[in-house]
C-alpha cells in the first residue's frame, strides 16, 4: 500500500507518467517520491512557481523526477 508521499507524488504526475510509475515496484515508487520531495525543497525556481500555484509546482517537480528516471 502506498504511503502518503507516494500518493501525493502520483497525484502530481500527468496521467501518462502516473500510469508508468504505478507499474513500478513499491520500493521504486517510494524512491521516486523521496526524490520528488527533495526536488521541491531544493529548487528555488519551484518555490516561486509553488507560491503562484502549488499544484503546478508539485507537477513540475514530479515530471522532472520521472524524466530523470
Amino acid at each position: 500500500m502506498p504511503n502518503d508521499t507516494v500518493t501525493r507524488f502520483l497525484n502530481a504526475l500527468s496521467r501518462e507518467s502516473r500510469e508508468r510509475v504505478a507499474q513500478l515496484p513499491a520500493d521504486r515508487q517510494e524512491q521516486l517520491a523521496a526524490a520528488w520531495e527533495a526536488e521541491m525543497s531544493e529548487d528555488t525556481d519551484l518555490d516561486t512557481l509553488d507560491e503562484l500555484s502549488p499544484e503546478a509546482g508539485a507537477h513540475e517537480a514530479a515530471e522532472r523526477v520521472v524524466q530523470n528516471f
